[in-house]
């Protein structure tokens, strides 16, 4: 899992900055220094630019921005691998202010569950309950919890800000409002 991890780590700095138009640019597979070039696949996998072009830009990883991408309706996930089915989306922030001194995290139901049926979250790898799973930041960098996505299929581990986002005034702020 942890190659997985690091092998997205590395296709993700291969990705160019978005071009003055905000069109993301990618380099072709035979130049990305990921594929091998010489292998005779490399003709008939789908360049990256050709599926990606039209896709609302961001500034990371493979420099889209898919959750907008959703909402827009550019793309409409399966609910689950097997099949097609109705997506419930469940809009609901959860927090974990535990973080050894960093901004808390928020994590955001609603954008996951736009993308994932509950089930490839609950009840493993973690519990329904907020707070009933324990695990850290490493075991997210070795592919674990978050990681199992994120550093592989999602935005890269390196973009700490997205996930701790949340200062821990601004969290108390939050955990006040919801106890009145």
């Amino acid at each position: 899992m942890l190659t997985l991890s690091l092998l997205a780590l590395v296709f993700s700095a291969q990705a160019q900055q978005p071009s003055a138009n905000n069109a993301p640019k990618h380099k072709p597979l035979a130049k990305d220094g990921f594929h091998d070039p010489t292998l005779p696949s490399i003709d008939i996998l789908q360049e990256p630019g050709e599926v990606l072009e039209g896709l609302p830009s961001s500034t990371s990883g493979n420099m889209v921005d898919w959750n907008k991408a959703v909402r827009d309706g550019y793309i409409q996930p399966r609910a689950t691998l097997e099949k097609q089915g109705e997506i419930n989306t469940l809009d609901l922030d959860v927090y974990f202010p535990d973080t050894a001194g960093a901004d808390v995290v928020r994590f955001p139901h609603k954008e996951h569950t736009q993308w994932l049926d509950c089930s490839n979250c609950h009840p493993a790898p973690f519990a329904e309950k907020a707070g009933a799973t324990s695990f850290s930041m490493l075991d997210i960098l070795m592919g674990e919890y978050c990681g199992s996505c994120h550093g592989a299929v999602s935005f890269p581990l390196t973009e700490c800000s997205r996930c701790h986002s949340v200062s821990y005034e601004e969290y108390l702020k939050i955990r006040e409002q919801k106890q009145n």
